[in-house]
């Protein structure tokens, strides 16, 4: 192969720069104008009633929006390793350079970093994604990573964990991906019941669902462990091997699920033991109670007071009645 200008032919002119990924902005925004519109009403809200209300919004809102967002980020897992690299294939050159692993749920993404960014005359600064979502192919992915002349240490990542590597661990990532995906919006759907019982005053099936929804979110932790915890191999560049550890998204669902199993059991438990301060942290107090009519006190027994006191005896009504006109 020849050269030109300096440069492989086979490489392309710019970097492939990772697009910014809207979707967590986009959800992050929603949920942040749900919770501004609904602070808008909390002045007309009084005494303990507003605290409470306050609690009860924004923690039902940040659950929803952990258990919405980490289906699309990509750091459930990650790793990063500095280390000098050979940048491009059939050349000698090589660079300093910070080098990523981030695995999420529907693939990965490596990212290539130069230290410094600005390294023989070229800007050294990746971060490519490689999916194996539903509808998506893998190994094609990887395929135009090789025809479009990504940096080496990229595809040799990449390599890894593509069906035809012999570290076998594709499939694993792929359907515990899948799993994990289902059980969360399983999750999602069981937080928006939860949200509506309570919203009905129907708080210990409010609380069951919120139990429910902590097992999801704890079950959806297991799938994703499984397949970390299955056998891999190294990923080396010369002395320094790039290890993984849980990531951040990992830990925010971990954290969601135990906050929705404390809240489910809480729930659970003050409606067995004192269930006048579980209506009081739910606004239910004595004021807001309707009316209970009792049986006893109907006109049509001739026990009932009611009925006692509006019985007038015949002469008494004549009586009255003459002496008003």
């Amino acid at each position: 192969m020849t050269l030109w200008d300096g440069s492989y032919p086979f490489y392309p002119g710019a970097n492939a720069c990772f697009p910014f990924d809207t979707t967590r902005a986009v959800i992050v925004t929603i949920f942040l104008s749900m919770l501004a519109t609904s602070i808008i009403i909390l002045p007309g809200i009084r005494g303990r009633r507003r605290l409470f209300w306050f609690l009860r919004l924004v923690l039902g809102l940040s659950m929803g929006a952990v258990i919405l967002t980490v289906q699309f980020t990509s750091d459930w897992e990650t790793g990063w390793v500095q280390a000098n690299t050979s940048y491009k294939s059939f050349s000698p050159v090589q660079v300093n350079a910070d080098i990523g692993l981030h695995i999420g749920l529907a693939g990965v993404n490596i990212t290539l970093r130069g230290n410094p960014v600005e390294q023989i005359n070229e800007t050294i600064n990746y971060n490519e994604h490689f999916p194996w979502n539903f509808g998506a192919d893998y190994d094609r992915s990887y395929s135009q990573g090789l025809q479009k002349g990504l940096p080496s240490p990229i595809l040799y990542v990449a390599e890894k964990f593509s069906t035809q590597s012999p570290c076998a661990v594709h499939r694993q990532y792929r359907i515990a991906g899948h799993y994990v995906s289902l059980t969360l919006w399983l999750a999602f759907c069981t937080w928006l019941i939860s949200i509506l019982l309570f919203s009905m005053s129907i708080l210990l099936y409010g609380g069951h669902m919120l139990l429910l929804t902590a097992t999801l979110i704890l079950s959806s932790l297991l799938f994703f462990s499984t397949a970390r915890n299955s056998p891999r191999c190294a990923i080396q560049f010369g002395s320094a091997s790039l290890r993984t550890g849980y990531g951040e998204s990992f830990w925010l669902t971990l954290a969601a699920g135990l906050l929705c199993l404390l809240l489910g059991l809480g729930v659970v438990v003050l409606n067995s033991v004192q269930p006048e301060k579980l209506k009081l942290i739910f606004s239910l107090d004595k004021s807001s109670k309707v009316e209970v009519w009792d049986k006893s006190c109907l006109p049509a027994e001739p026990s009932c007071s009611a009925q006692d006191g509006l019985t007038v005896p015949l002469g008494e009504l004549c009586h009255v009645a003459a002496t008003q006109l």
